[in-house]
């Protein structure tokens, strides 16, 4: 496609679909020294993109906290987890101080340990893989689809090997994993099936919430997060067991009331002294559960309206050449959640082979708000490759291994490929009408003008 043809695409479309954003008011791109399609409005910016939403409401929870001087109980952390289990239909939940805490309690409880292998996407946060390494396993990348940016269930069968355990998915940037294809692997190969849902708070895959799917699911609830207490984690699970090896792992104060069998008989000392097996203290801190619960209240209205607002915009772009939508299908039943860290599909073939960092840098002078996208990919990084984090005489990915499990450059094209064909879109927190189809001239302005980048 030339320009001149996107051109004369974007009159006809207007002209024929008069609902649909306006040419921009300025042929001339912002970046170029053109008139911005966003006004720089700082309080209507905040207004429309703050997070999370705090009220009077959170601010008396957390202070009854403060003023009682219980931040370190876990008295009201056990209501907000039951609470928690009850909106994602979980039986047994354990706050944690984060969500790298809570995955790998996870890792712990499906028992991941020396010489076990764990299959999980490269593209994602480190949390979903390096905890591994502390439990003596290996973590093995696979790819991800190039739809939905989630691990292939195809790769993940290439990857199983007899030393493989657990299955990490990762619901990335709020879409879901193809959890039919990969819970049918699981059970082929006896697996067990972490969720990481730090991107998923409330994505439903075909009508079900992620992180009730797999055999256990642990996440992020930090401020960033669409789910935001301040800073914590959450492990959720149906099995009583993965339960109480988490607890008896890092939450020491409840393995005398909670935990049975063998496990506690080395956890507790006749004299009733008692220790965590992890080492570490998962314990959050009672604040963030006192905010969590005021939270969880609001949540599933405050995420209809992100989920209303990106929808919009996207179906504002309908049809624009070089950019496609990161979102189920609409009649799925699947959905984006709180659709954290929404990112979009780049296709520089539509645009003159245009490189994504030139676009985004355009977006960005229009105002539009648009950004890098992805993470790096983990399986490229040197502490994956080369640290010799506990003196084993060789890096510690391959210390537990059989052979040299590493992946270079090439080994995964699909995830290697994505930092060129994403890019990050504005996370809108309101679904209002005018403001939203303003973003989206901004970015159809810089599609329609692509050639002046050229």
């Amino acid at each position: 496609m030339t320009f001149p043809s996107l051109h004369i695409t974007f009159l006809l479309r207007n002209l024929l679909l008069p609902t649909m954003p306006t040419l921009s008011s300025s042929p001339k791109l912002a970046l170029l020294g053109g008139a911005p399609e966003v006004p720089q409005d700082p309080a209507a910016t905040k207004a429309l993109f703050h997070w999370p939403i705090v009220t009077e409401e959170d601010k008396a929870a957390v202070c009854a906290v403060l003023e009682a001087g219980s931040m370190s109980s876990i008295g009201l952390t056990r209501e907000f987890e039951a609470e928690w289990g009850a909106w994602l239909g979980t039986e047994h939940n354990l706050a944690h101080c984060n969500g790298t805490n809570a995955l790998l309690s996870a890792m712990y409880g499906v028992g991941l340990g020396r010489g076990d292998e764990m299959i999980v996407p490269s593209l994602t946060y480190w949390a979903s893989a390096m905890q591994a390494h502390l439990l003596g396993a290996t973590p093995v990348f696979a790819d991800v689809d190039a739809q939905t940016l989630c691990i292939d269930p195809a790769d993940i069968a290439r990857k199983i090997t007899p030393r493989t355990r657990a299955i990490m998915v990762v619901h990335y940037c709020g879409h879901p994993c193809d959890m039919d294809a990969i819970l049918a692997l699981a059970k082929e190969h006896n697996l067990r099936v972490i969720e990481d849902v730090s991107h998923a708070h409330g994505t439903l895959y075909k009508g079900r919430l992620c992180g009730s799917l797999g055999d256990v699911s642990a996440m992020s609830m930090m401020a960033g997060k669409s789910f935001a207490v301040g800073e914590g984690g959450m492990l959720s699970t149906q099995s009583r067991e993965i339960y109480e090896r988490a607890v008896a792992f890092c939450h020491y104060e409840r393995i005398a009331t909670d935990v049975q069998g063998p496990l506690r008989e080395v956890c507790v000392a006749k004299d009733g002294f008692v220790l965590p097996l992890g080492a570490l203290k998962g314990r959050i801190n009672q604040t963030c559960s006192a905010m969590g619960r005021v939270q969880l209240r609001h949540y599933p209205a405050r995420i209809a309206q992100i989920q209303a607002a990106l929808n919009r915009f996207w179906d504002l772009l309908d049809g624009v050449p070089g950019l496609r939508p990161h979102r189920p299908e609409a009649t799925s039943g699947s959905t984006m959640g709180g659709w954290y860290n929404p990112v979009g599909h780049y296709l520089p073939e539509e645009l003159g082979g245009l490189p994504v960092e030139r676009f985004v840098e355009a977006v960005n002078a229009e105002g539009g708000r648009s950004g890098r996208g992805v993470n790096t990919p983990l399986h490229l990084h040197p502490a994956f490759n080369s640290a010799d984090v506990f003196g084993d005489g060789k890096p510690t990915r391959i210390a537990f291994s059989e052979g040299d499990v590493r992946q270079g450059p090439g080994s995964l094209p699909v995830t290697e490929a994505v930092a060129h064909r994403a890019l990050g879109l504005p996370w809108f927190k309101h679904d209002r009408e005018e403001e939203i189809r303003r973003y989206a001239t901004a970015w159809r302005k810089v599609v329609e003008h692509a050639d002046q980048l050229r």
